[in-house]
């Protein structure tokens, strides 16, 4: 009972965090954020939203550990990195673009897959160099 209630408050932790996800993407590209805040920021958000997981879901107990903890570390790390006033100011963009809905953006959506299948095709070489 107690497990559950672990992974229940867990969850609930990791799912106030991801609101934080359009936070990011807003201060992304916000002129005003470093360029290694920028750099981390897109990559947790690039990968939040990307449908492959390091560690597929199908897989008992580690198919959530991104879920549950590489995202949720992935987003403090980059709002530590970013100034307080501008996650502010993009907190409150943010509020207004969930209330108001987001436009869709096919071609970086295209663009994220296409990079995935490059990774993939990319390690399925290495590892058929590496068996030959």
């Amino acid at each position: 009972m107690k497990n559950k209630k672990v992974i229940s408050h867990l969850k609930s932790y990791a799912k106030k965090l991801k609101q934080n996800l359009f936070v990011l993407y807003l201060s992304y590209k916000d002129p005003r954020t470093p360029c290694y805040a920028k750099a981390v920021a897109i990559c947790v958000v690039a990968y939040a939203f990307s449908p492959i997981d390091l560690i597929p879901d199908f897989i008992p107990i580690l198919g959530y550990l991104d879920d549950l903890v590489i995202v949720p570390l992935g987003i403090l790390l980059a709002l530590k990195l970013i100034p307080s006033i501008i996650i502010q100011e993009n907190s409150k963009a943010a509020d207004e673009l969930k209330r108001y809905g987001k436009q869709k953006n096919w071609l970086v959506g295209i663009l994220f897959i296409l990079i995935w299948f490059l990774f993939a095709l990319w390690i399925c070489k290495i590892g058929f160099n590496i068996f030959l």
